[in-house]
């Protein structure tokens, strides 16, 4: 393999890393530009010295030229899942962590000199992360995640009321956790975790519970 073509294959593993990680950046994700274009070109060497050791040792003994790429696509795990982060009741992360084990075959793709096939992928991985994105909640009419802190108080009919308002909105009530306090038999804590539909906004489902007779705290 000479030079020229190392060198081919290390830029070009850092161009199309850099892409997908500046989509990434741009929304202030835990891996962004920098570690794609690292990702991406790491992945790109090793399959380039795993080409070098076979032709080295080929002739000697048994080598398995994909091995090294093989420990790539499972080790980059552990970066993954440093990028998914669980808040409460959602988790953050989880396109990240998938775009990194995407770009990290992409870099093998391109170290094997494999261009065709990385730079397609590469294009749909930008696509899927730009495109799809905007176009999700059309697409497939996914809802929003609010949980919700209320003191409420204890009395019959309270959580009643409260469902009947999230129904009106057409809210789906995901989970629902009631909390009394020995100390004060008056006020009760309701935890809720609810589905939004894309039309209706958080304050807006805020400002229509806190209009509720009984509920003194939304948090």
């Amino acid at each position: 393999m000479s030079f020229l073509d190392i060198l081919i294959r290390i830029v070009l593993a850092g161009v199309l890393g850099g892409i997908i990680g500046i989509e990434r950046e741009s929304i202030n994700r835990p891996a962004g530009f920098r570690t794609h274009i690292l990702v991406c070109v790491g992945s790109a060497l090793v399959m380039i010295t795993s080409q070098y050791i076979f032709s080295l040792y080929s002739s000697k003994v048994n080598l398995d030229p994909a091995r090294l790429g093989a420990q790539v696509i499972s080790g980059i795990g552990f970066l993954g899942a440093g990028t998914i982060i669980k808040e409460r009741a959602s988790v953050k992360g989880l396109t990240t962590a998938a775009s990194l084990w995407a770009v990290s075959c992409v870099g093998l793709a391109v170290g094997v000199g494999f261009y065709i096939g990385a730079v397609v992928a590469s294009g749909i991985i930008y696509l899927v992360l730009v495109v799809l994105k905007r176009g999700e909640k059309y697409l497939f009419h996914q809802k929003k995640q609010l949980q919700m802190l209320l003191l409420v108080e204890n009395k019959p009919g309270q959580i009643g009321k409260i469902g009947d308002i999230l129904g009106e909105l057409n809210v789906n009530i995901r989970d629902i956790k009631i909390r009394q306090f020995e100390d004060d038999n008056e006020i009760a804590e309701v935890m809720l975790t609810v589905k939004l539909p894309y039309e209706v906004e958080k304050h807006h489902v805020i400002c229509q519970l806190a209009a509720v007779d009984g509920i003194k705290e939304i948090q």
